[in-house]
């Protein structure tokens, strides 16, 4: 760690950029020091200018492959993205936690001396932080207090994890000032999910953490513990097609019960099938049993688990393609992943809300353009899906032509084009 205004100086010099900036891959290179130093220039007014802190930067992510597999113990594939959550932290000697975010009056603040789940707290980013950093200290990994002034461009319900991010950032923070960076992957992604699951209350798998926590694409097998991490190297520029990820503008609230819905459908079937999790079981198993089963749980429980075991076999197929530079043969399994989601997950639209569906729309425009402009391309939900984001494979001539015929029924910025970023969490000092 430097001085507060020890590290003003190195970042406004221009030492950030080739160290920092290269890890963290941000869009707008040319705009991140003026980023970081505003960031910092507030943090100082607000603080003793004899302190000291660090910058960390954590990564969002996009889901490739595995359309809610990762919680029944199946296969996903995932690349930490771009864009990213950014803060400037300064160690506390009271075990206070306190973070203002940038759009947000509010400060975030907890007392890490008292680290038990707060139910007032359900949902909230005070929850998220009270349990990383609870998770920690049930490690025997040391926790302590901070000062931290944060901006994220992982927005909010923008289908890019936004959650995960800030986890990952608050993990990396006290793995930074407290433990050396003793903490591996594994325990940063693990403390977020546990965060999540315990203390804000939903139910989520651990494919958004590990995908932050560990940086570029990865291929994880959830079938094993701890889950087997193989990175995947594509660069699908390179293949000639830009990743968007289209925001629809759906409203995320009061869909935690759909989201909750679906590993708790696809736990009944697994039972019936004589296993807690559909990962311990097999698509034979299921087809035998399919009668038996049909009269225990319900046409949307078993429909649910058959998107499992096939989404599950897509991962495996669509890392053999990337590896072998199959990009059409990809593309044909992103879009079976979508075609499965819609029909069998059903997670497109909440049955609670059939006059709102931006994600059934999106993708039937964006399936439309492919058709009309005679191109090859792929489109499916990204995410848990509900209401939020579709994502996008887009020939690169065609990117501006897309975007324009998407952002004029979505809204101006909707659109988001993404860069695969090969770092995890990153520290300057």
């Amino acid at each position: 760690m430097r001085p507060l205004r020890e590290l003003q100086t190195r970042i406004e010099s221009g030492e950030a950029q080739h160290d920092f900036f290269e890890k963290s891959s941000p869009p707008e290179p040319e705009h991140e020091t003026q980023r970081m130093v505003s960031l910092l220039s507030s943090f100082r007014k607000r603080l003793d200018d004899q302190r000291s802190g660090v910058f960390v930067s954590a990564p969002g992510r996009t889901e490739l492959a595995g359309n809610h597999t990762d919680h029944n113990r199946g296969s996903v594939l995932a690349g930490a993205c771009n864009l990213d959550t950014l803060g400037v932290i300064s160690p506390r000697n009271d075990g206070i936690i306190r973070i203002l975010s940038a759009g947000y009056d509010s400060v975030i603040k907890i007392d890490t001396h008292e680290l038990g789940i707060q139910p007032t707290e359900r949902g909230s980013s005070e929850a998220l932080v009270r349990g990383v950093a609870a998770f920690f200290a049930d490690r025997d990994l040391q926790v302590g207090g901070f000062d931290a002034s944060l901006e994220s461009r992982v927005l909010p319900g923008s289908g890019l994890s936004s959650s995960a991010a800030f986890e990952v950032f608050i993990g990396t923070a006290l793995n930074a000032l407290y433990n050396r960076n003793e903490a591996g992957i594994l325990d940063i992604a693990k403390a977020g999910q546990f965060a999540e699951n315990e203390y804000f209350g939903k139910p989520c798998g651990l494919m958004d953490q590990i995908a932050c926590a560990h940086g570029g694409i990865v291929a994880i097998d959830f079938s094993c513990d701890p889950p087997e991490i193989d990175s995947v190297q594509t660069d699908f520029r390179q293949a000639g097609y830009s990743l968007f990820v289209i925001d629809t503008g759906g409203d995320h609230a009061d869909l935690t019960d759909d989201y909750a819905s679906v590993p708790e459908e696809m736990r009944s079937v697994a039972e019936g099938l004589g296993h807690t999790l559909l990962g311990e079981s097999s698509l034979e198993a299921f087809r035998t049993t399919l009668p038996n089963l049909r009269k225990r749980c319900s046409d949307r429980a078993l429909l649910r688990a058959l998107h499992f075991f096939r989404d599950n076999e897509r991962v495996s197929q669509m890392v053999s393609a990337l590896r072998a530079k199959q990009i059409k043969k990809y593309l044909e399994l992103v879009n079976d992943s979508g075609l499965s989601s819609a029909t069998n997950l059903q997670n497109y639209f909440s049955p609670r809300r059939p006059d709102t569906q931006g994600i059934s729309l999106a993708c039937a425009l964006g399936s439309d353009y492919f058709v009309t402009n005679r191109i090859g391309g792929a489109v499916r939900v990204h995410g848990g899906g509900f209401a939020g984001t579709v994502q996008a494979y887009v020939p690169t001539d065609h990117a501006e032509g897309f975007s324009e015929c998407m952002e004029a029924v979505f809204g101006t910025g909707s659109v988001i084009e993404l860069r695969i970023r090969e770092a995890g969490p990153v520290v300057f000092s």
